[in-house]
């Protein structure tokens, strides 16, 4: 446990994000199917990209045992589509949140692909018992209001499919510009790809391109914090270095969702620059469906500057690394927030008056989201503590220090 001072005002800085964990790890599994080795320049240092590494080298020398990805559900869901066309006997496993984390679709449509895949303990969820092998493609549907991890799976291993793939989503499509995101890093290596409405084909490849070098963006979810501390904070200036205007990053959004919270945001060559702005609403509302992982970082902020918000598009939260629909209303209750929840949605009532909460504690629910959410709330509630502050290595190792250089005081608790 830790707890956290502000400062007394936030000075001019500088922040070097890490890579993006999204990015990164895409291009660490097609890398890796296409037998490719381009230089990842600004590679994710995340906990979740590190494991991904450490089971590939295991794939790549054939190193018998069980893959345990932990609380990475990116690393479950591709290793998951990875290992089917794999050759060999593999069991994957993970932590006990992650035994409760839904697999049965991207399971099933494996299996029609003629995957033999079988559920070691609870069917339709982790650990997965899979013994790899060449899979045919062809035409196949998948529900795409789940997870687009599922839809970015199949993608990611769709040109070593005899004849590839033409996949067709179904129902309302989830992070759609995580799609976006995957088909993009497949282009970079020489593989065909087609989006046709509500269809997407890849072809089998049969040239593989070997790029030299990519350079992958700093991660757009970790700029949510430094928005939310500017939103909160209201002085100084924080200075992102390496994201881009036009990134495809679904949480690139930031800019757009953080202007209308008081945070202005200028481009620069290098990144971009926060700095304060106007607050000039008593209510926000916005659909998350293409961007989930910022909400609770705005919902946070919406409660530290008095806003009244409804977020709306959150289905995806519920099967997260926490049920993150559920823990936000419970510590931003605790904090003495009026909050009331649907299966798809948050609605925060503005709060009154002074802060009349004491000391106040953050559980974190072994989420890294819930633990960098609440940080800011510290400009509210000096002395805020965080209870397993240790999560952030899932995602940004970083935070803490970063967060000291920006004048907090960030201190262990007995």
């Amino acid at each position: 446990m830790i707890r956290v001072f502000p400062p007394a005002q936030l000075p001019e800085s500088t922040i070097q994000l890490g890579g993006s964990k999204s990015i990164s790890n895409r291009h660490l599994i097609i890398s890796h199917l296409l037998n490719v080795h381009p230089v990842l320049k600004n590679l994710s240092d995340s906990e979740d990209t590190e494991l991904l590494q450490t089971a590939l080298l295991n794939i790549k020398n054939a190193v018998p045992g069980t893959i345990d990805v932990r609380h990475a559900g990116t690393d479950m869901r591709f290793l998951t589509a990875l290992l089917s066309i794999t050759p060999g006997e593999w069991q994957l496993t993970g932590s006990q949140r992650m035994k409760e984390r839904p697999v049965a679709e991207l399971v099933n449509a494996l299996r029609q692909l003629g995957a033999e895949i079988v559920y070691m303990e609870k069917d339709g969820y982790p650990p997965l018992k899979i013994s790899g092998k060449n899979l045919n493609g062809g035409p196949l549907k998948i529900n795409a209001g789940i997870s687009s991890q599922f839809i970015s799976a199949l993608l990611l291993i769709a040109a070593k499919l005899q004849n590839g793939l033409i996949l067709e989503l179904q129902g309302d499509v989830v992070s759609q510009p995580y799609i976006e995101l995957t088909l993009n890093v497949l282009n970079q290596y020489g593989i065909n790809t087609k989006i046709n409405s509500r269809n997407i084909s890849v072809e089998e490849i049969k040239n593989v391109k070997n790029p030299a070098a990519i350079t992958i963006e700093s991660d757009w979810s970790s700029a949510s914090y430094w928005f939310s501390v500017m939103a909160l904070g209201r002085s100084g200036k924080i200075t992102l270095r390496n994201l881009s205007r036009k990134s495809e990053q679904g949480d690139s959004i930031l800019p757009e969702i953080f202007s209308r919270l008081g945070v202005k945001c200028d481009f620069t060559d290098d990144g971009c620059i926060l700095s304060t702005g106007q607050v000039n609403l008593s209510d926000f509302e916005y659909d998350f469906s293409n961007c989930p992982d910022i909400a609770p970082t705005v919902a946070v902020a919406c409660f530290g500057l008095g806003i009244s918000c409804r977020l709306t598009g959150l289905q995806t939260l519920v099967i997260k690394e926490s049920n993150r629909i559920a823990a936000l209303a419970t510590e931003l209750i605790k904090a003495g927030g009026k909050v009331t929840t649907g299966k798809t949605s948050l609605f925060l009532q503005a709060r009154n008056g002074q802060n009349s909460v004491g000391d106040l504690l953050i559980d974190t629910y072994n989420d890294h989201r819930m633990a960098m959410s609440f940080a800011p709330l510290a400009f509210l509630f000096p002395g805020i503590m965080i209870n397993d502050h240790g999560v952030v290595r899932k995602s940004y190792p970083a935070f803490w220090e970063d967060l000291k250089s920006l004048g907090f005081s960030v201190t262990s608790q007995p």
